[in-house]
């Protein structure tokens, strides 16, 4: 303690506990602040209970002396963040010569151990930008990882420690994992030891006695934890490939026999084990399962990521069997039952695998999947956004289509209510720049052989059908894919009659929708206004006279307008058909259960009752036909 600071504390300025933490504080010395960063002391004025701080925002900052001694932490002049200010230059020359060295450093500062976050703090921005740390970070780590002074964490949050005795690395790696207490700690252990096999050269002894002790963990993990029993099998096997002096247990599990004992666990498996060891997984099915090995991997499938269809794929393709993938892939999409994942991943390999699949049906497919997205409610859909950012995606599905199915293509684009309109119009301007002649499905224009195809339709039928739509979309197709996934989980799919029923019935349903999405197109509502009554048309009211005097009236309405009760008929049935266009006074045969019958029009009037025809639409048939 000074003479200051000892008059102080004898004249009752400072207390004696405040003078001790003051006397490390002199002026000169260095300091952190938790808020205000490095700092340097600059004067004491203790008579007037005061510190100076040179803080890099703050210079001659001046704080109470009782609240510096709490609150600055000293720290001696060769530190780190004292280098960095006074002797930048040299800290970066010892970056680029000794990184080893600078690490050793840093976690000698800290106390002998620090994270990464840590290490990242004492040379940025200063020493380097953020990317250039980052750079020299991952060549320094490698360098560190070979030295032994460093403990290396197991986790990324873990800090590194820097070692009083130098331990080989390979007896590092080994002691990592003997010392794990959990199966996640092993695991984390042998990933190390599977990355760093070239230390571990010359240590086979240490390595043949290490192969057991894996082993016996995995005998442990298997009953409870089969994907980790798998991870650590697959570390085992990497050792085992890289010395080949070294000798697995005659007793051991594989990785086949742990799937092929939990073949229901299968997917699950997968799940828990990371991207990059599935494949090994996959290799083990032939073993596991023998000639049905290709079946369990298209079980897969539908809950499989880009990564894992990938690999799935690869299989089959060592084993001479794309074609078997490709016509079950081909079933999926004819059926609309293929995954999202599974459709981006096709797009995306559109230059590489199955051109035969990439066309316009595969686009239809990619609607029914973004409508099942939306049904999920899957607060997001990456299938949509791959179909509106791949500028060339939909273009690349329709290209060699022929006009009619560009067109069919065009009309669910506009029906389907997952993508929104602004995106739409989008995909549609894509579509008509490729098809110009589709422009006037936009514009309403249509060419005079689209007008011969339209149905003409009451406003009230047609808010029937589409209403009968809107069910199918929302509940029907809902509820069957809810039966779907119920039956798959009653087991093998080969002989389950309710998964088959239902597939089926799906069958049933997408064509329903299908016709009724095209005929919705092509309808055009009307109230029958000022039909021509010269001759038979479509709004008249039409009395005909039959060979014995008996009179009977028929209401030529719209295409789904058919109640033949009140003599109501659609101009597309076959009575309709007859009597379009005769004129009043004529004769002509008209259809009859057996043959036809013949009967002279007597007069022809237009048709005005329309709440005649409101009332009577909804007792009309469900999606009654055009022609009966």
């Amino acid at each position: 303690m000074t003479d200051e600071l000892a008059q102080a504390v004898e004249s009752g300025t400072l207390n004696k506990k405040t003078a001790e933490k003051l006397a490390r504080l002199t002026p000169g010395s260095y300091c952190t602040h938790k808020s205000w960063g490095f700092g340097r002391v600059a004067e004491w004025n203790l008579i007037a209970g005061q510190v100076l701080i040179d803080f890099k925002s703050k210079k001659n900052h001046p704080m109470q002396a009782v609240y510096a001694a709490e609150t600055l932490a000293p720290i001696p002049a060769d530190h780190i963040f004292v280098k960095r200010e006074t002797d930048l230059d040299g800290i970066r020359a010892l970056a680029k010569s000794d990184s080893s060295a600078l690490v050793k450093k840093i976690l000698a500062d800290f106390g002998g151990k620090a994270s990464s976050e840590q290490i990242a703090s004492a040379l940025t921005p200063d020493v380097f930008d953020v990317a250039g740390f980052k750079r020299w970070w991952d060549a320094a780590r490698k360098k560190i990882k070979s030295d032994g002074h460093f403990g290396m964490p197991a986790k990324k949050t873990d800090p590194y420690v820097l070692l009083e005795t130098p331990v080989n690395s390979g007896t590092r790696l080994l002691d990592g994992f003997r010392t794990a207490r959990h199966t996640h700690d092993q695991i984390l252990a042998l990933e190390e030891i599977s990355k760093s096999l070239d230390d571990l050269t010359g240590s086979e002894d240490e390595l043949q006695a290490l192969i057991v002790q894996i082993e016996e963990a995995a005998h442990r993990a298997r009953r409870l934890q089969p994907s980790a029993a798998i991870e650590i099998l697959i570390a085992r096997d990497d050792v085992l490939e890289k010395f080949k002096s070294l000798q697995a247990g005659s007793e051991v599990p594989t990785i086949a026999n742990i799937i092929a004992s939990e073949p229901g666990k299968l997917g699950q498996i997968l799940e828990s084990i990371p991207g990059s060891k599935e494949k090994r997984v996959l290799e083990a099915l032939e073993p596991a399962f023998g000639e049905v090995w290709g079946d369990k991997a298209i079980e897969l499938l539908p809950a499989a990521g880009a990564r894992l269809i990938a690999d799935i794929c690869r299989l089959f393709e060592k084993h001479k069997r794309k074609e078997q993938f490709q016509s079950i892939v081909e079933k999926w999409i004819s059926e609309r039952s293929i995954s999202s994942e599974m459709l981006i991943w096709l797009c995306k390999e559109r230059d590489k695998r199955f051109p035969a699949l990439f066309n316009a049906e595969l686009l239809a497919a990619v609607f029914s999947a973004l409508e099942a997205d939306l049904l999920a409610e899957k607060r997001t859909s990456r299938l949509k956004d791959l179909l509106i950012d791949d500028g060339d995606l939909i273009g690349d599905l329709l290209i060699g289509a022929s006009r009619d199915v560009v067109r069919d293509s065009m009309r669910k684009l506009m029906l389907t209510p997952a993508i929104e309109d602004l995106s739409k119009r989008s995909l549609m301007a894509r579509i008509v720049k490729l098809y110009p002649d589709t422009q006037s499905m936009i514009t309403g224009a249509h060419q005079d052989i689209e007008k011969a195809d339209n149905l003409i339709v009451s406003w009230s039928s047609l808010e029937k059908r589409k209403a009968e739509l809107d069910l199918l979309i929302s509940k029907e197709i809902p509820q069957n894919l809810r039966d779907i996934n119920i039956a798959k989980e009653q087991g093998d799919l080969r002989e389950n009659a309710g998964f088959k029923a239902a597939k089926e019935h799906q069958r049933v349903l997408q064509r329903r929708r299908a016709e009724m999405e095209h005929d919705l197109v092509t309808a055009r509502g009307t109230n029958f206004e000022s039909p021509s009554t010269i001759q038979v048309s479509i709004g008249t009211v039409v009395t005909i006279q039959h060979e014995d005097d008996l009179q009977e009236t028929f209401s030529i309405l719209g295409a789904w307008d058919s109640f033949p009760d009140l003599g109501i008929v659609s101009y597309k049935a076959g009575v309709g058909q007859a009597l379009l266009g005769a004129a009043s006074g004529s004769s002509l045969d008209l259809p009859a259960e057996n043959g036809t019958r013949k009967v002279t029009i007597k007069s022809i009037s237009a048709f005005t009752d329309l709440e005649l025809l409101r009332s009577t639409v909804h007792l009309m048939p469900k999606g009654a036909p055009e022609a009966s």
